[in-house]
């Protein structure tokens, strides 16, 4: 429940966030900016992040981090009424509500694990990956209307409040973890201690190699959502959130048929194949800019998100001891943060050759890189 609430009010937030900044600017790149400064955080303290949250109960955590993103949207919502609220403005917001985000791989992504017992992890991210593809559906038309009815102001009013039901939810879970006091030297050294155990598992390295070529090459795509759909597409503010809809509704379909456990593949086979599904999503779309059938390929791609996202974090919860697990799911974290590099690059070529050119070269380029990984991890892993 806070993960379907709290993340739909995220998504919420990116689109109305993106379709202001193009509003008044009229550039790819500073839309593209808005969308960085929310994921940036990631790379900058999501390794970070993972070892705190084995020192600090993430019960804490998480009910603090609900509670102060409620708070930043409220700012947020106030000076957007106040008609004072710029994209620099909204970049920052954007920015200290990433931070919150940067734990949620290590903290609730990872009481969901716990709570469904080492027998069931696989179903139980597959179904939170669900819940997970079913707020980037909603948030995303959710904020496209709220933006077209009541603008940026009403969608920040209704994520505070919504992630303020997230910190009570917070506040009254039934957790017990053993914590221990933090020094900054011992943080560092654990994450030093989950890099080298890394290096000597194939299958985790091939989790963070591909965790940042979607989230750089791929997921970049959603900072062009606003332009694809008033420039290329010329299509409202609702019908732009319909299409940021569509890759997640896709994703939900995928998440179920995982959750279900009637697919029997290897979860290397659909890590993988899921990613250069979405890839191939991406390429149709953009080489035949059409609004119906952009809809159409991106609901297959969500598919493919879907095999990406569940054996991302099913991977490392089952092939990682138990005391490294959160480190190395900050560790993802800190490889999804690449995403903003992505996003601002794909930003930069957007203001110079179009959205449409630019989402194409990128996951050109992403699909590229990620038949390599996979060719050169699966030689080392037949060597050892």
């Amino acid at each position: 429940m806070i993960g379907g609430l709290a993340n739909a009010m995220r998504w919420l937030e990116l689109l109305a966030a993106g379709l202001y900044a193009y509003q008044i600017t009229g550039s790819g790149f500073a839309t593209a900016a808005v969308t960085a400064a929310r994921t940036l955080p990631l790379l900058l303290f999501g390794a970070l992040a993972g070892a705190v949250s084995e020192s600090i109960n993430r019960q804490k955590i998480l009910t603090s981090g609900m509670l102060a993103t409620s708070v930043v949207s409220t700012l947020l919502a106030t000076a957007a009424a106040a008609d004072y609220l710029g994209v620099l403005g909204i970049a920052i917001g954007s920015f200290f509500s990433g931070t919150v985000w940067a734990t949620e791989m290590s903290t609730r992504r990872r009481m969901v694990g716990e709570a469904a017992g080492p027998g069931r992890v696989a179903q139980a991210i597959a179904l939170d990956s669900v819940t997970n593809a079913g707020t980037r559906l909603v948030g995303p038309v959710l904020g496209g209307v709220l933006f077209e009815w009541l603008g940026l102001a009403g969608a920040y009013a209704l994520s505070a409040c919504i992630q303020l039901a997230c910190a009570i939810l917070a506040s009254g879970l039934p957790y017990h973890q053993q914590t221990r006091p933090i020094r900054p030297t011992m943080l560092f050294r654990d994450i030093a201690t989950g890099l080298r155990f890394a290096r000597t598992q194939p299958s985790i390295l091939m989790v963070y190699a591909i965790t940042i070529v979607m989230n750089a090459f791929g997921f970049s795509y959603t900072g062009q959502i606003a332009p694809l759909g008033r420039s290329i597409f010329e299509v409202s503010p609702t019908l732009v959130g319909v299409l940021a809809a569509a890759e997640p509704l896709g994703g939900i379909a995928g998440g179920l048929i995982l959750a279900s456990g009637t697919l029997r593949l290897p979860p290397r086979v659909v890590f993988i194949g899921g990613t250069l599904v979405f890839f191939a999503s991406l390429l149709v779309m953009t080489a035949f800019p059409v609004y119906w059938l952009a809809l159409l390929v991106l609901v297959l791609g969500g598919l493919g998100t879907a095999g990406f996202g569940n054996m991302q974090s099913t991977l490392i919860l089952t092939e990682a001891p138990v005391e490294m697990r959160s480190r190395l799911m900050g560790i993802v974290s800190v490889c999804i943060g690449t995403g903003p590099l992505g996003i601002l690059l794909a930003g930069a070529i957007s203001d110079r050759v179009g959205p449409a050119m630019s989402v194409l070269s990128m996951a050109l380029v992403g699909s590229v890189i990620t038949v390599l990984i996979s060719f050169r991890l699966a030689s080392r892993r037949s060597h050892q």
